[in-house]
């Protein structure tokens, strides 16, 4: 089985991380866990304000910060799955994480995408986009969806 983890370190993500420890590796699997950084997202925020930030800056941050989550992440797994579980690697993708995450399933040959879901309500999944519900439609595979629990009020979101 070869299963793709796309993380972005938000507690959504981490509902998605716990979700794929509870998977049934066996020996000969393959986990890649992913995370996207999206430039485009800064440079269309300050791009009409007449100041263009340093996007070498950002994208060095950017990766610092994916680099930070992805050790995190793959810490993690490994050190609760233990020795039996699969073979895991980490990438940082460069794009959109909607085409991304799609494309690297398709290179990979990924059986499964294990996704967090934010919980948008229909307007903000009209504005901000849904990189899971995209995700779904467009996968070459089946898609794990996962909802984290809001801690406080003990809802799905």
């Amino acid at each position: 089985m070869k299963v793709i983890l796309a993380t972005d370190g938000t507690s959504q993500s981490s509902a998605a991380v716990d979700m794929t420890k509870n998977l049934n590796f066996s020996s000969g699997d393959e986990l890649k866990i992913v995370t996207v950084i999206d430039m485009a997202v800064p440079m269309a925020i300050d791009a009409y304000a007449g100041y263009l930030p340093n996007t070498q800056e950002i994208e060095k941050i950017a990766r610092e910060n994916a680099e930070t989550v992805l050790e995190r992440t793959s810490r993690e797994i490994s050190d609760d799955l233990g020795g039996g579980g699969p073979a895991i690697s980490t990438d940082i993708l460069i794009g959109s994480p909607e085409s991304r995450i799609v494309e690297t399933a398709e290179e990979f040959g990924a059986n499964l995408i294990v996704v967090g879901s934010h919980g948008y309500n229909r307007w903000e999944r009209l504005l901000l986009g849904s990189v899971s519900d995209s995700v779904v439609h467009h996968a070459p595979c089946s898609v794990l969806v996962v909802r984290h629990e809001d801690v406080e009020t003990g809802e799905n979101k």
